[in-house]
């Protein structure tokens, strides 16, 4: 399961990253589970902490940006994955601080003569996840 804080609440979210949306790096609340910010902290303990990020290149702008947000995903998903019973990942990144973001950096390239565009998309700064395991 994986959680977020907002505001006083934790609650259960699910990754909504899309290329096309402003904030590309998403989280779209769910009611599986919702705590008080405080019980949280009483019944969870960080048990360590990743930093996600990715990267991705190619000639077409959307594509390299979809290509960054789903390796992004998949990572988050393995995480999910590999959670022991009692474990919960927490987004640990907050809005308007060090909230990741989608950077892209373009360049030309002469190819065959031409002019192309070269686009390289990477995470910065990076998606900073906690995992907390249940207090015993």
């Amino acid at each position: 399961m994986i959680l977020r804080r907002y505001g006083t609440k934790v609650q259960s979210v699910e990754p909504n990253f899309d290329s096309r949306a402003m904030n590309e790096i998403g989280f779209q609340r769910t009611d599986a589970l919702v705590l008080g910010a405080d019980e949280f902290e009483s019944k969870y303990d960080r048990v360590r902490a990743v930093e996600l990020t990715a990267s991705a290149e190619g000639s077409v702008q959307d594509a390299t940006e979809k290509a960054v947000l789903d390796a992004l995903k998949q990572q988050l998903e393995k995480m999910r994955s590999e959670l022991k019973a009692g474990e919960v990942l927490f987004i640990e990144s907050e809005p308007g601080k060090d909230y990741p973001k989608s950077r892209e950096k373009q360049t030309v390239l002469v190819v065959e003569g031409q002019n192309r565009l070269h686009f390289e998309r990477r995470i910065d700064p990076p998606l900073r996840v906690g995992i907390y395991a249940e207090k015993k």
